[in-house]
């Protein structure tokens, strides 16, 4: 007997940046692992931008209006350029949590606001915080070798890492496993052009 789909699942939607500059980022994280900070670093697999966190447990019948809403928003997005570029600690380096490369495009901040309002008509509630382009390289679990990372990260602050075109948006569930988070495609919305 199929095993019967969960009613409420973590969800997210987000952009994948160019090969290129996954292997850039990837070689990048590869030097700084090595230093020996405690740091959980994302997977390249997993590398991506989000858009809309949309929780850890969404009802999976606000789907279908939220896809029906992106769809519109892809139909009218041209793809766009993503240059990532610099490197930064949330909420900063001394108290560091999260390790992340930013991400710059004027388009990206527009299509973030279009996600935002397709959320909320699909019955999110809105988000509080401000919308902050980044890619996560990593979550701090511990300060012991933190001190010699964090310097050499704030020497690269301003790293450029390349540009990536993008052409799509997609809708992802995501498992959370010891081994680290399993994503899954539900939906792709392509940009025309």
């Amino acid at each position: 007997m199929p095993e019967e789909p969960p009613a409420r699942i973590r969800a997210f939607v987000a952009l994948r940046l160019s090969p290129e500059v996954i292997d850039a980022i990837t070689e990048f994280v590869t030097e700084i692992s090595a230093l020996g900070a405690q740091v959980a670093w994302v997977k390249p697999a997993n590398f991506h931008l989000t858009l809309r966190f949309l929780g850890d447990q969404v009802d999976v019948a606000k789907l279908e209006p939220l896809k029906a809403a992106l769809g519109v928003v892809a139909a009218e997005t041209r793809p766009f350029v993503i240059a990532a570029r610099g490197i930064g600690a949330f909420p900063d380096w001394h108290r560091a949590r999260v390790v992340w490369v930013g991400l710059v495009s004027p388009e990206l901040m527009t299509l973030a606001e279009r996600v935002e309002a397709s959320a909320v008509s699909a019955g999110f509630e809105r988000e509080r915080r401000p919308y902050a382009a980044h890619l996560t390289l990593g979550r701090v679990r511990g300060f012991h070798r933190w001190c010699e990372t964090a310097r050499a990260l704030r020497d690269r602050a301003e790293h450029d890492f390349g540009s990536s075109r993008v052409e799509s948006m997609t809708l992802y569930r995501s498992t959370l496993s010891p081994g680290g988070s399993i994503y899954q495609a539900l939906a792709e919305f392509t940009f025309p052009g």
